[in-house]
């Protein structure tokens, strides 16, 4: 009976596959169990395990040093902020520590699992009815002939890898969004200063056209007229405060803040906030190669093309090999002594034969992901590419802009200057030169947008080069 039973532990053992059961009285049904990994020991493992850990820290990630050209501690500091609390930021890191247990499960898929068990029991045979201890400690191991199983912890740990590229782009993300906001805040400041100055300028106006109206000196129509200039910039200012405002609470959760404390958010005065840096007219199109998500879909290629191995590797035989150790015995105390010891030790060679297709379609599958993912990585070449060109041309076009729209203000500024020596000496009335002054405050609302939307664009650049030094 030993020996069937012997037999039959290794042909089981031999696929891969052991049933657990309960023996009793000396004679054991069939044995085994499910190849199980501890989650406490696995997670004790990892301690001291050899994990990959990225290159750069936090702060390199982001290029603190690129931020200093602005010249502006305020901004500095929420970027700093931002680093340390945005959740967007702390969901990437745990991505990656996901995504490294994958490589940990996959990687014990190479190496040996060995089980225990204990399983008391009760039972008979006909007339004879008695308890038993049954204590099996099974071992079993593929193996990887072929490299199969290599090769998916590889893949697996190309998925890794991506996570910590997709990490470096949030972080660079993260801090762009928080330049810009904070940017976009201060020039609402200086479009809401010049906006109130309008606005008082369009009261006064008004104010003076009521009272020349009333002595039919200014028409009813003009009167109209001035009165619905001054309601729309009071409207224009009610929207810039509404914008500004909608910006702090976008700038507090990009901060990991809440949007109530918006009114402790500092800011520099929009007169002082300059950009002290260089951006070049052209950049070597070797900056491309380095930016995270260009990585990336380089390493999901890579993963690809080792799917399509594994793929083929399917089709071909897996060797297991298996053992068995078992203790069975009617009396607990003498459940190890080598007379209640039973074990085998055997192996066995399957080949698929039959699968309906399902091998074939699998490998026809990954080789559509591959191209599909070498579609994806240029893609990403041309994107990035694109990406940084329209930085460039941004930059460059803004500048020029702002270099005419600044002659424009020279202009205007002379003109108001001019006005005010005409109205001193009473030339022109006071109508006349407060109409001068409003069209000046427009001037330089147009002058300080166009200021703040050029570094906008250099944020977009150091974006787009992924935060690299140029």
């Amino acid at each position: 009976m030993k020996k069937l039973l012997t037999l039959a532990i290794l042909l089981s053992l031999g696929v891969g596959n052991v049933v657990p059961v309960i023996a009793s009285d000396n004679t054991v049904l069939s044995a085994g169990a499910e190849q199980n990994i501890d989650k406490n020991k696995k997670k004790k493992k990892d301690k001291n395990s050899d994990k990959i850990t990225p290159q750069k820290n936090k702060y390199e990630y982001i290029n603190m040093a690129w931020w200093q050209q602005f010249n502006d501690d305020i901004l500095n500091g929420y970027i700093i902020k931002a680093v340390e609390n945005n959740k967007d930021l702390k969901m990437a890191t745990l991505t990656i520590d996901e995504y490294y247990q994958n490589v940990i499960m996959q990687r014990a898929g190479e190496l040996p699992q060995l089980q225990a068990g204990f399983m008391p029991g009760y039972g008979g045979i006909m007339s004879h009815e008695a308890g038993s201890f049954l204590l099996p400690i099974i071992a079993s191991y593929e193996l990887d002939l072929f490299g199969k199983n290599h090769n998916r912890t590889t893949a697996v740990r190309k998925l890794y890898e991506s996570s910590i590229l997709d990490e470096q782009a949030a972080y660079i993300s993260i801090a762009s969004s928080v330049g810009s906001v904070y940017i976009n805040i201060v020039k609402l400041d200086a479009m809401i200063d010049l906006q109130e100055d309008i606005v008082n300028l369009r009261k006064e106006i008004f104010e003076i056209m009521s009272i020349s109206n009333a002595e039919g000196i200014v028409s009813t129509s003009d009167l109209v007229k001035a009165n619905q200039s001054y309601i729309s910039g009071v409207t224009d200012l009610t929207d810039l405060k509404k914008e500004r405002t909608k910006l702090l609470h976008q700038l507090a959760v990009l901060t990991g803040d809440s949007p109530n404390n918006i009114e402790e958010y500092k800011r520099i005065d929009y007169k002082e906030l300059a950009f002290s840096g260089n951006i070049p007219e052209f950049v070597n199109s070797d900056v491309i190669m380095k930016r995270p998500d260009y990585i990336k879909a380089e390493k999901m290629l890579e993963k690809a093309g080792i799917d399509v191995k594994v793929a083929r590797k399917e089709m071909l035989p897996s060797l297991n090999l298996g053992g068995l150790l078992l203790f069975n015995s009617t009396n607990f105390g003498s459940l190890f002594t080598t007379n209640n010891m039973l074990w085998g030790f055997g192996g066995g060679i399957i080949q698929p034969l039959f699968m309906g297709g399902k091998l074939r379609a699998n490998l026809k599958a990954k080789k559509i992901a591959y191209e599909r993912s070498l579609k994806n990585y240029e893609k990403t070449n041309l994107t990035s590419m694109q990406e940084v060109n329209d930085s460039l041309v941004s930059v460059n076009m803004d500048k020029e802009k702002l270099t005419k729209q600044k002659k424009i203000q020279e202009l205007e500024q002379k003109d108001f200057e001019l006005s005010k020596c005409k109205f001193a000496q009473g030339t022109i009335a006071k109508l006349d030169l407060n109409q001068r002054e409003e069209n000046l405050l427009s001037v330089n609302k147009m002058v300080y947008s166009s200021e703040f939307d050029c570094m906008i664009d250099y944020i977009s650049f150091y974006k787009a080069i992924a935060a690299q030094n140029i």
